[in-house]
């Protein structure tokens, strides 16, 4: 039986490879493809584009397909990490390892590179290459576009900067880790849906798994932030602290965060076992998050 670790690699360079396609297109015709490359294969797991290739297999839809739509979803991801670097956001000089784009390049590059990988995502999902209807597509395009702007991902990040040394609640903690990071996930998952024209409840249901997911990834986060070694993160360790970041850690403390996203899990868990068989991978997936080093 094949490992998820080797699963989640093939995942990866499948995705790598259509996104070296839609790059090489790019490549003579503009600037900012070097930079751009530089963001999005800055040696990620694609983990979230593993969690909709696992999503659509339980409704047995087109791996290619998923594909392609996950390769949208890491282009987002990317741009949210260049930016997050930026010195007017979080101020990071190390992401995996590597200098953060605006040290390898410049602040200017890092930000349009950025702003061009957000934008890329769009082009991917309204391609040719993307085999599905037209509506289908428009409501994709919508519910990412949600998903990633100032209701999702842009809001999340603008209320993690806001929160710095502020006492903050625990609920307005989750909301904000739920923005910031659970609204891609949930991308993730609601776009099976959408392929699919699920009911309105089932397309909820995957949406909330989606969000429970991103959550569960981004506590971990935090708890790899508190515990976790400089070597293997790849960036310094214990910042969130340093910053004043609003986390459960820094508000509950390691333990009390740690039972939290243990019961989390089991929540997802029994959702995702509610979907039907062939969620094995999606199970496994979950599973994964909390076992991580970075």
């Amino acid at each position: 039986m094949k490992s998820f670790s080797y699963k989640l690699n093939s995942i990866k360079k499948t995705t790598d490879l259509y996104l070296k396609k839609v790059l090489l297109n790019k490549r003579k015709r503009s600037n900012l493809t070097h930079p751009m490359k530089y963001g999005v294969f800055s040696g990620g797991k694609r983990f979230r584009s593993a969690i909709i290739v696992n999503t659509g297999k339980i409704f047995n839809i087109e791996s290619k397909k998923l594909i392609i739509i996950g390769s949208a979803i890491e282009c987002i991801h990317a741009y949210s990490l260049m930016h997050d670097d930026l010195p007017s956001m979080d101020d990071d000089d190390l992401r995996r390892g590597k200098p953060s784009a605006h040290k390898k390049f410049n602040e200017f590059t890092a930000m349009l590179a950025g702003n061009s990988l957000l934008t890329m995502a769009f082009e991917i999902l309204s391609s040719k290459d993307l085999k599905l209807k037209q509506n289908i597509k428009i409501d994709l395009i919508n519910t990412l576009s949600n998903c990633s702007g100032s209701l999702g991902l842009a809001g999340g990040q603008y209320s993690d900067l806001t929160f710095e040394n502020k006492k903050i609640s625990k609920s307005k903690i989750i909301q904000m880790q739920k923005k910031k990071t659970g609204e891609l996930f949930s991308f993730c998952c609601e776009s099976v849906a959408i392929i699919k024209n699920l009911n309105k409840k089932k397309r909820n249901n995957l949406k909330k798994i989606g969000l429970n997911v991103g959550l569960l990834f981004q506590i971990t986060d935090d708890l790899i932030d508190y515990k976790g070694d400089v070597s293997v993160v790849g960036k310094p360790t214990k910042s969130d602290q340093k910053k004043g970041k609003a986390t459960l850690v820094n508000l509950l403390g390691y333990k009390q965060t740690l039972n939290f996203a243990l019961e989390l899990k089991k929540k997802i868990d029994n959702d995702i076992i509610k979907l039907g068989p062939r969620t094995k991978d999606l199970l496994e997936a979950v599973n994964f998050i909390l076992k991580r080093k970075f």
